[in-house]
């Protein structure tokens, strides 16, 4: 059944037109200006062939995005990734290791769920606003924006993978 529905899978700019993109861009951007945290948004339709009978799930796809995407090369050790697989209806957040003793997996979780409820609804591009500001909340936290920050190290437009 998983092979089909990455077989059947709609592109990610079905989901995500370019208006929807720039907008997330913004709230990326938006959301950095009150840390020194890197945030990226990265989102996959299906994965491929060898990647499925590999077994490969989503958090392996959103760790592999995580390195492809440099998000784990910040200054700070504050990069974060949203990830969502869209065939397999998931959503995966990949923290860097100066989170770890600053912000709890139950907090992580808990974004993940409220945007996993928001898709079930049908906004896709709510349920992702949603996330980021919630995530952004979250870094703020953790890594405040303070003098001497580094300044923006990624980029804020999503990636389509």
């Amino acid at each position: 059944m998983r092979i089909l529905r990455h077989l059947c899978a709609a592109p990610a700019r079905r989901r995500f037109p370019e208006a929807s993109l720039r907008r997330i861009a913004a709230a990326i951007a938006a959301g950095e200006a009150d840390h020194s945290g890197q945030l990226r948004f990265a989102v996959e339709a299906r994965l491929g062939w060898s990647e499925l009978l590999a077994g490969r799930d989503a958090r392996q796809a959103a760790r592999a995005a995580f390195a492809q995407l440099g998000v784990w090369d910040t200054a700070g050790n504050n990069g974060v990734l949203l990830y969502l697989l869209l065939a397999d209806h998931r959503i995966e957040i990949v923290a860097d290791r100066g989170y770890a003793r600053r912000v709890g997996d139950e907090r992580w979780q808990a974004v993940c769920d409220g945007i996993q409820q928001a898709l079930a609804a049908g906004e896709a591009e709510a349920a992702v606003l949603g996330g980021i500001a919630a995530l952004n909340e979250i870094m703020a936290a953790a890594f405040p924006r303070g003098a001497g920050t580094a300044g923006n190290e990624l980029p804020d437009e999503p990636a389509l993978l």
